[in-house]
């Protein structure tokens, strides 16, 4: 548990020093994918949970860990399987006998801690999935009818295949709003590829350093908040929210496509990766094309298509470009 009393300001350039650090670690590791490590850097300083999808192979899970290493904080991985139960991700009471009498006593599972990897997410069943609701939107968890408050900071990164549809159970629309950003991890390029193969099957393998701890994260989050938005920005994203909707849309393919659209919590996304993006930059304000660039990660899982959609192989990211050239900046 951190302790705030000992949380101090951050400067815009002490944040944006902190953030370069970070990615400056996590690339001894993980060669390319920077648009993924800004990402996933823009989800942990917004609060958030983020949901990574590729293909096996692509350093999906090895980018979390190694975010866990860099970050100073306590890391817990959850491999989902079918097999899985609720009780193995929460804990679970057991029975202890002291002193000629037996008591129940809670014994924590490996949700509690700061970083929390759900490895192939989609391969748990419905119950399962479902017990982590409560922690990533409550960030607390119900056992017995005892509720026990989770670490802070507390993010779920989670990851999933795109390509493997046997055996899984695809996350309910529900859970998939409770998760900030989805960022789709691209495959590596013929010059990128040849230097993972040179790192991995080297003689040595880079050991990145600590770059940042619970106490200078929390503080980077409350920076983020403070840092305030323009009227007419704030009414451009609550717009781009409500043309995710069809019937009345300005936009061509969410009219033609889209079954239904974001909710609110995409707006909350757009607001705060925008925020975030402008420290990035050195900036203390935010603007148009800070909402773009969040835009696709903070929409493409909160847009569901119609059939005439997914047969015509429309991709959400399609959508959200439309949308972004549709909806006018003024």
């Amino acid at each position: 548990m951190i302790d705030e009393t000992v949380l101090v300001e951050l400067s815009v350039v002490e944040f944006r020093e902190t953030a370069a650090n970070i990615e400056q670690e996590v690339g001894k590791v993980i060669v390319g994918q920077a648009d993924v490590v800004r990402h996933v850097l823009l989800g942990i300083l917004s609060g958030g949970h983020v949901l990574l999808e590729g293909v096996p192979g692509l350093g999906k899970t090895m980018l979390i860990r190694t975010l866990g290493q860099v970050l100073r904080l306590q890391f817990s991985r959850i491999q989902f399987t079918p097999d899985l139960m609720p009780a193995d991700i929460t804990g679970t009471e057991i029975m202890e006998e002291a002193d000629g009498r037996r008591a129940f006593r809670f014994q924590q599972g490996p949700v509690f801690a700061n970083l929390i990897l759900a490895d192939e997410i989609n391969r748990a069943t419905p119950k399962t999935q479902s017990a982590m609701l409560e922690a990533m939107q409550e960030k607390t968890v119900t056992v017995a009818n005892h509720t026990y408050t989770l670490p802070e900071p507390f993010f779920v990164l989670a990851t999933q295949n795109p390509i493997e549809q046997e055996g899984t159970y695809p996350l309910p629309e529900a859970q998939l709003d409770r998760f900030l950003f989805k960022i789709n991890v691209p495959f590596p390029s013929a010059d990128e590829l040849t230097e993972i193969l040179a790192r991995t099957t080297g003689k040595n393998n880079a050991v990145p350093d600590v770059a940042a701890d619970g106490e200078r994260l929390i503080a980077m989050q409350q920076l983020a908040r403070q840092v305030p938005i323009p009227s007419h920005v704030s009414a451009y994203i609550s717009q781009l929210v409500v043309a995710t909707h069809p019937d009345s849309s300005p936009a061509p393919l969410v009219n033609q496509y889209v079954r239904y659209g974001s909710s609110p919590r995409g707006g909350q996304a757009m607001v705060l990766g925008a925020k975030i993006a402008a420290l990035l930059d050195g900036r203390l304000n935010v603007s148009f094309e800070d909402v773009a660039a969040v835009a696709a990660a903070a929409l493409r899982h909160r847009l569901l298509l119609n059939f005439e959609g997914q047969a015509e192989g429309i991709r959400t990211d399609d959508v959200v470009a439309d949308l972004l050239a549709t909806i006018p900046k003024e």
